[in-house]
């Protein structure tokens, strides 16, 4: 017979059901402790990461992947593609950065949609990430080839060949 206090300070007397009673340890996590505990830890890291830079503080860009809502003006993130400024664009194109900006609405249904990035051109990024929009080709008896891609992070790209190369939008410019 031993005596021992358990967790709430009482003394216990007797035997366990398998063998003479043992004090639980109270540091040991077990495994499944240890394993619950890191992904918890990875969960709020992940967390804090994806709403701004951890260690420098900086807030992320206002982005929008929600129908109906503005994307971001701002600083054009570096994609390494080739440039244009949002000047050089046509008139067309113009209109359709002020619908972007003004949320909607847009001309046609597609517009607004989940753009896939299936050419793999465009830098990579998680599923609807970048939304399409067209711009109007005079003299097109259809939406035409030309599009502008918007990123969530405010990053913008103009096609003129249906998704065959892109070029990045200077906004401001």
């Amino acid at each position: 017979r031993r005596t021992l206090t358990d967790e709430v300070g009482e003394e216990r007397v007797g035997r366990g059901h398998n063998g003479p009673m043992t004090q639980p340890s109270r540091t040991r996590l077990g495994t499944w402790g240890l394993v619950a505990l890191a992904l918890g830890v990875a969960l709020l890291l992940w967390g804090l990461t994806s709403r701004g830079d951890l260690l420098t503080g900086s807030e992320p860009a206002a982005s929008s992947t929600a129908q109906g809502e503005p994307a971001a003006v701002g600083p054009t993130p570096d994609s390494g593609l080739p440039r244009v400024t949002e000047g050089a664009l046509p008139k067309q194109a113009h209109t359709t950065l002020s619908l972007i900006r003004a949320g909607g609405p847009y001309p046609y249904e597609a517009d607004d949609g989940t753009f896939g990035n299936r050419e793999r051109l465009l830098p990579r990024a998680s599923n609807g990430y970048y939304r399409e929009y067209t711009v109007q080709t005079p003299g097109a008896g259809d939406r035409g080839p030309r599009r502008i891609i918007a990123g969530a992070d405010g990053d913008l790209y103009w096609t003129t060949d249906h998704y065959g190369s892109f070029r990045q939008i200077e906004e401001g410019r």
